[in-house]
């Protein structure tokens, strides 16, 4: 069993989200109570479990994306609401060299002759294209019959995410219908020169590219440009208005007016703010443990912990994690223990059971079940 623990002082609080996604199902937590959260998360693990990052964005004052290490697209939400067009000296690149295709046959450059086409990086652990999400799908739905063809490029950030059956699982979960090229040797992301998740890239109807956006925000911009792209290559009745999609869940906006808390990762590779009173050793187990105080954004360990490149692992039972964050949604990424036993979880806010702040994976009291 695994136990989610928040702790906070005097100040109101906002429940997160808790995101896990182990190799073949993807777990979400939303909650419906508005607080702050801005103390200590707590995780205590029984079984065994494997975690590998917390995903939350800075409060950053400009909208534009910024590349960060993992090469994410770190942006806020919103952009410029016009419909200017670029012209950019640059053709449609094959997507021969894709390692496979979901919801479609491998398409060639004489399939997607004379469409406009968007072509959307993703990773399905990645939140800021999970908040994304709800506007490509419905282009694709609104569009598709006027001439626009939107294909995902799934390239993996971690190992697990390589696994086709995973990918397969993320996108009937996520009512992902439109093709999907799979990125695995990262060959597609290279021919694009793309260094950001999400990304999209909007191509008129004779291939060239005219518009691109790195991370969250300018979706209306976007829609803009492609519907002016399907004005161009002859569509007709075209609908007036624009997306206003909110998504839910996992999906919906971020409140970017109270998020004071980056990503971060749990694996040694990556992973900033981790002060437990033990110093963490590479592929060893050891035991950690939880400073009386963590300021924000600091993280720690109790029990033993085994840090490897990518996630932290434990087979023990009784196990914590510690993660004092300010922020409305908390996205961790976790799965139980090689062997595919499932491993149960309980999140507390304050050392109490959750209530009604509990999100879909979550009773009122906490407990939840990570099962595969």
């Amino acid at each position: 069993m695994a136990y989610f623990i928040l702790y906070g002082k005097n100040r109101p609080m906002e429940t997160g989200s808790m995101y896990g996604i182990k190799s073949k199902k993807m777990y979400s937590t939303t909650h419906d109570r508005r607080r702050f959260i801005s103390d200590a998360y707590k995780v205590l693990a029984l079984g065994g479990i494997t975690m590998l990052g917390f995903g939350m964005k800075p409060n950053d004052n400009p909208p534009a994306a910024r590349h960060t290490r993992s090469g994410r697209a770190d942006t806020r939400h919103g952009g410029p609401e016009t419909s200017s067009i670029l012209i950019i000296n640059e053709k449609f690149s094959s997507l021969k060299h894709a390692n496979g295709w979901l919801n479609s046959r491998a398409l060639s450059n004489s399939d997607l002759k004379n469409k406009v086409i968007v072509v959307n990086f993703w990773t399905y652990t990645c939140i800021n294209w999970l908040r994304q999400l709800p506007y490509i799908r419905e282009w694709s739905q609104r569009y598709k019959n006027k001439g626009l063809i939107v294909i995902g490029v799934h390239t993996p950030e971690f190992g697990f995410e390589q696994h086709l059956s995973n990918v397969r699982t993320a996108t009937s979960k996520l009512n992902v219908d439109y093709p999907v090229a799979i990125d695995n040797d990262r060959v597609i992301w290279e021919t694009f020169n793309n260094n950001y998740w999400p990304a999209l890239y909007v191509f008129d109807a004779k291939g060239k590219l005219r518009h691109q956006k790195f991370g969250e925000g300018g979706y209306d911009e976007c829609e803009q440009v492609i519907k002016q792209l399907l004005y161009e290559s002859a569509a007709v009745d075209l609908d007036d208005g624009l997306v206003h999609s909110v998504g839910k869940g996992v999906e919906a906006p971020a409140d970017w007016n109270n998020l004071f808390s980056p990503e971060n990762y749990l694996g040694r590779v990556r992973t900033e703010n981790f002060i437990s009173m033990v110093e963490r050793s590479q592929d060893r187990r050891k035991n950690y443990t939880i400073p009386e105080q963590l300021k924000l954004n600091q993280w720690a360990l109790s029990g033993e912990w085994t840090f490897n490149a990518e996630n932290i692992h434990s087979k023990m039972p009784g196990v914590k994690i510690a993660y004092q964050f300010h922020a409305r949604d908390l996205h961790l990424v976790m799965g139980p223990s090689m062997n595919g036993k499932p491993v149960q979880f309980r999140i507390l806010i304050n050392g109490e059971s959750p209530g009604n702040a509990h999100g879909t994976d979550v009773d009122e009291k906490g407990n939840g079940i990570v099962i595969e």
